[in-house]
């Protein structure tokens, strides 16, 4: 048994143990629950459902490594698409051209990234606690796009964005493959760049890394700016799935982002955590949802059994944590 389990440590990582019994769970669960589960339209909508939260969950993925958290994430995904789409229809509406979708994504990147810096510039030079600084930008990004937009929706996009939210290609969605993309380059950014060393040095020790030589403060500011920007992405395929925008889009997702990088085995006090295991943590929830539709349960039943996920996962790893210091 030691050297089986020690075959797949070596394989795929000892972190990875918890999402793929997760997964194993739910499809044995909900497959015999209801014949339906197990089809190819389940996994179809689960692929388009997916891209969104899969790319919110990335977004707080790197500030939670550092010890951090940023609670903007959501607002500053809809002020991004309230940005594309504002830009669009400055330039035509329905009517708008490529350039005008390619100048207002650009716009909408920009504006996920200055949400990012003004945090980490904070919690950097100030040490504010991340929690309190993000929670003061989500406030803000809310309160403002309501003032903007009077709590109302903007839609009439050019035709061309839909394949965007709903096209496929080889009969792989495209936000799929935007989430995938995204997965990848997190994946590298963290296991294979000098940003993802001092992303992991931050969140085990924030002092010790400053003594060791790295600008703790540049890092900080850097990880909360590709935080924004990865938001403002799923901003931007939130437009393309919806066809609209409004500042109440996704609010839900948040606590749920949360709960996939947690069940994805990352520290909640940084330092240790890696992006495939989320990215199968992201997929046992979209399963669990789709699954608890087709048994008849609602939106909010769905919300509450997350909650509830939540809690289950941070007590059997108390217990796990405990139980291996035993058995050492």
């Amino acid at each position: 048994m030691n050297a089986l389990a020690a075959r797949f440590n070596a394989i795929f990582g000892a972190d990875m143990a918890g999402p793929l019994a997760a997964l194993a769970a739910v499809l044995i669960v909900f497959g015999f629950a209801s014949p339906h589960f197990l089809t190819g339209a389940t996994f179809g909508s689960v692929a388009f459902q997916l891209p969104e939260l899969g790319v919110l969950t990335l977004a707080m993925l790197m500030p939670i490594l550092t010890g951090g958290l940023n609670l903007a994430i959501t607002f500053t995904a809809n002020i991004a698409g309230l940005t594309l789409a504002w830009t669009l229809q400055a330039n035509g509406g329905i009517e708008a051209g490529p350039g005008a979708f390619l100048l207002g994504s650009a716009l909408a990147l920009a504006v996920g990234a200055a949400s990012g810096l003004v945090m980490g510039l904070v919690i950097a030079f100030t040490r504010a606690h991340p929690i309190l600084v993000s929670l003061s930008m989500m406030i803000f990004l809310r309160g403002l796009g309501e003032f903007l937009t009077r709590g109302g929706d903007i839609s009439g996009f050019p035709t061309f964005i839909a394949p965007i939210g709903h096209g496929s290609i080889l009969g792989i969605p495209v936000p799929l493959l935007i989430l995938i993309a995204c997965v990848i380059a997190s994946h590298i950014l963290l296991s294979r760049s000098k940003l993802g060393f001092s992303t992991y040095m931050i969140g085990s020790n924030i002092e010790s890394a400053r003594y060791s030589g790295i600008n703790t403060r540049k890092i900080l500011v850097l990880v909360y700016m590709l935080s924004g920007v990865m938001a403002a992405v799923a901003g931007i395929i939130m437009l393309a799935r919806f066809n609209s925008v409004r500042v109440g889009h996704g609010e839900s997702y948040l606590l749920i982002t949360v709960l996939a990088c947690f069940l994805g085995g990352i520290n909640p006090f940084g330092g240790f955590g890696r992006v495939l295991p989320v990215f199968v943590a992201l997929i046992v929830l979209q399963l669990l949802s789709s699954g608890l539709n087709l048994l008849g349960a609602n939106q909010h039943l769905t919300t509450a059994v997350w909650g509830i996920l939540l809690i289950v996962v941070m007590v059997l790893r108390w217990f796990s944590a405990k139980f291996i210091r035993i058995v050492k």
